[in-house]
């Protein structure tokens, strides 16, 4: 089978295609062939090496195919071995594409319980897109941040996957959500999935242009922070609201007032990922309501995985990047 692999750890150019042997299915494991792997910033810390994967490695979390075996069109949930607890994963817990070879490949083999049908509305694209930041959007809003229907959110940046994804399932599931973002264009795209509007966070002032936009101007009951701007994203928050954080592009740490958090009566909520529950719940909320697909700003083949991570890395896309193990692209 084809893969795009890497035998060190560096930029985007250690990404080469080669040859591999294919992967056999087992009694715990099945091989699907893969028809589309979604891109995701994760994969671009593995390639760095910062999670230490052992190499050659073939990178990739996401994936969607079909059943070697069966014949069945499926999705691949990353989340391996969450565990008992659905408070948190437990010691055993891994994302595919970490220790284990991933989904830039034209075959992958995964455990059998992280195997889901495939929704039927959905592209190879869309639905290679789904899971990492669906499972992690849908865990992050509704399981940690028990964000209800009637209740406001605010989603800082609205360009990446999470901020595409926590929209459409925010406002589909009734929220009034509004966005940052530093282009005008991808807070129009915002607006195009759900979103009431956004604020410029390049600008001066943002957040007080933010906490204008929530209901009554008392901030807002759940702010979504997938880049690591803890202060800002606080003072967004409506006394007694939630600030959930599951990303530090921007910034591995902050310091945060102590008595102004106790006061306000904030929760402060991590996540990452989620369990096969929360990935049954995705599911369950995109059959029952009108959910968007998966936002996919450009597909790439699995040749040119190079170039994907790196229009990844500039930054200029909305929403998901894919590799195609069965076409060209459009890239």
């Amino acid at each position: 089978m084809r893969a795009a692999v890497q035998r060190q750890y560096g930029g985007p150019g250690v990404l080469e295609t080669t040859g591999l042997a294919d992967p056999r299915p087992d009694r715990a494991h099945a091989v699907i062939e893969v028809r589309a792997a979604a891109l995701n910033w994760h994969d671009v810390l593995v390639r760095r090496g910062q999670y230490g994967s052992p190499l050659p490695h073939v990178p990739g979390a996401d994936g969607a195919g079909v059943d070697s075996e069966t014949g069945a069109e499926v999705v691949v949930l990353p989340s391996l071995r969450w565990g008992d607890e659905e408070s948190a994963p437990g010691p055993d817990w891994e994302i595919l594409g970490d220790r284990r070879h991933g989904t830039y490949a034209e075959k992958v083999r995964v455990p059998r319980d992280c195997v889901f049908p495939k929704p039927a509305a959905l592209t190879w694209a869309q639905a290679a897109a789904l899971p990492l930041v669906g499972l992690t959007t849908y865990r992050a809003l509704f399981a940690r941040g028990r964000l209800r229907a009637g209740e406001s959110l605010l989603v800082l940046g609205a360009g990446g996957g999470v901020a595409t994804m926590a929209v459409s399932l925010a406002a589909a599931a009734g929220a009034h959500v509004a966005v940052t973002s530093s282009s005008d264009a991808k807070i129009a795209g915002a607006a195009e999935l759900g979103a009431l509007g956004g604020v410029r966070y390049d600008r001066q002032g943002w957040v007080e242009a933010a906490v204008a936009m929530s209901p009554g101007r008392r901030g807002f009951d759940v702010v979504l922070d997938p880049v690591g701007s803890w202060a800002d994203a606080l003072a967004a928050v409506r006394t007694g609201g939630r600030l959930v954080v599951l990303g530090a592009s921007r910034g591995e740490s902050v310091t945060l007032a102590v008595r102004p958090f106790y006061f306000g009566q904030y929760d402060l909520l991590g996540t990452t990922m989620g369990s096969a529950r929360d990935f049954e719940g995705l599911l369950r909320l995109r059959a029952e309501r009108e959910v968007p697909p998966p936002v996919i700003d450009r597909v790439f083949p699995l040749e040119r995985a190079a170039a994907a991570h790196e229009y990844l890395e500039s930054g200029r896309g909305f929403g998901k990047i894919v590799l195609s193990a069965e076409a060209e692209g459009n890239a």
